[in-house]
């Protein structure tokens, strides 16, 4: 049985800085891998005053997405914090068009897709959208029989982030021991992980903060499952 995940994301960055290691585990084991962004990322941040940061974002982002073994790469348009309910709807439809296109015809096959918290993660509005809009697009696929088992959602444990944070928007704890449901140990991977993290070169000092905050420790992803 071919696996096959789709990682939906509001920023070209996300599935780097987020279950990286989880995903390039997920390849080296022979899962089709198709990654989602929602927005270029065009009001990130701009260390080196590009004109067009979008445009050098998604660069980025596909330079990731070629070292973790994506098979494709979907990059659909919406502008970086502006997503909104009605924007949610939209992209739902997205989701659904894009797997559906992509399983059309094929047989033996197992669908999963993966996002950050619904609680956004860094509580990112944009993280928000489009982590409901996977979870609405789970549903709406489920409903049409198609072979789709989960959602697994990218988050804190609250042994690394264990107090509400306000310096960016509001971000809440991580998530105690017994909403976790799955733990993925891809330590092995960690130098790929690393190789990832710093193909988005433009957003350095996140990934800067990631390391001093997460350590050794980059490469073992905690979710929350949805089926």
């Amino acid at each position: 049985m071919q696996k096959i995940l789709f990682g939906v994301f509001a920023h070209p960055d996300d599935e780097a800085f987020g279950p990286a290691a989880t995903l390039i585990n997920e390849v080296q084991n022979g899962t089709e891998l198709h990654l989602i962004t929602l927005t270029d990322g065009g009001n990130g941040q701009n260390p080196d005053n590009h004109p067009n940061l979008g445009e050098v974002r998604l660069k980025e982002w596909q330079a990731a997405g070629n070292l973790m073994g994506a098979t494709s790469m979907h990059h659909l348009g919406y502008g970086d914090g502006t997503l909104n309910n009605i924007d949610h709807q939209e992209i739902t439809k997205q989701l659904v068009d894009i797997v559906t296109q992509t399983i059309a015809d094929r047989s033996d096959i197992d669908i999963e897709l993966m996002a950050l918290d619904l609680n956004g993660f860094t509580g990112h509005i944009d993280h928000i959208v489009a982590s409901r809009s996977a979870c609405l697009a789970f549903y709406r696929l489920r409903d049409m029989n198609l072979p789709i088992t989960r959602v697994r959602l990218f988050c804190w444990v609250n042994s690394d982030h264990s107090l509400v944070d306000t310096g960016f928007v509001f971000m809440e704890p991580g998530r105690r021991d017994e909403e976790i449901g799955e733990t993925v140990d891809a330590s092995h991977h960690i130098e790929k992980v690393h190789e990832v993290m710093q193909a988005h070169h433009t957003q350095r000092n996140d990934y800067e903060w990631m390391v001093q905050k997460r350590g050794n420790n980059l490469a073992v992803n905690h979710f929350v499952i949805m089926s």
